[in-house]
């Protein structure tokens, strides 16, 4: 098992690590609309947040070797569900290979946010 750390990608922000890659697929933690060099949060809306957490993914992404192409699976998690026609507005123009998904409202997320992604990728 290999750990996935990168400073283009928020630190956690908790007893966890960023990824781990396990055999060809790696496990990222759920990322939130964090500045990396801030670690403050990032925009105020749905889709500036989402935005944000879409390119913070895109450096895990970067640092394991993949892409969004190689994303198998996401669980997103949103604060609003209505937020969802224009959380998917965002996600689509990332995840545009359609990797399977679950997508559901939680009470509250970590620092408040509207959002967090989870992702699956596999190595190429």
């Amino acid at each position: 098992m290999k750990t996935i750390a990168t400073s283009n990608a928020p630190a956690a922000i908790g007893p966890y690590s960023q990824g781990k890659i396990v055999g060809n697929l790696v496990f990222f933690s759920g990322q939130i609309a964090l500045d990396p060099a801030t670690g403050e949060v990032n925009g105020s809306t749905i889709e500036d947040q989402t935005k944000c957490i879409c390119e913070n993914i895109g450096a895990l992404l970067a640092e394991a070797g993949c892409t969004y192409d190689s994303v198998v699976k996401t669980t997103c998690f949103l604060a609003e569900m209505s937020d969802f026609a224009a959380f998917n507005e965002v996600y689509g123009a990332y995840f545009t290979s359609k990797p399977a998904r679950s997508c559901v409202a939680v009470k509250a997320l970590p620092k408040n946010v509207l959002a967090e992604i989870e992702v699956i990728a596999e190595l190429v």
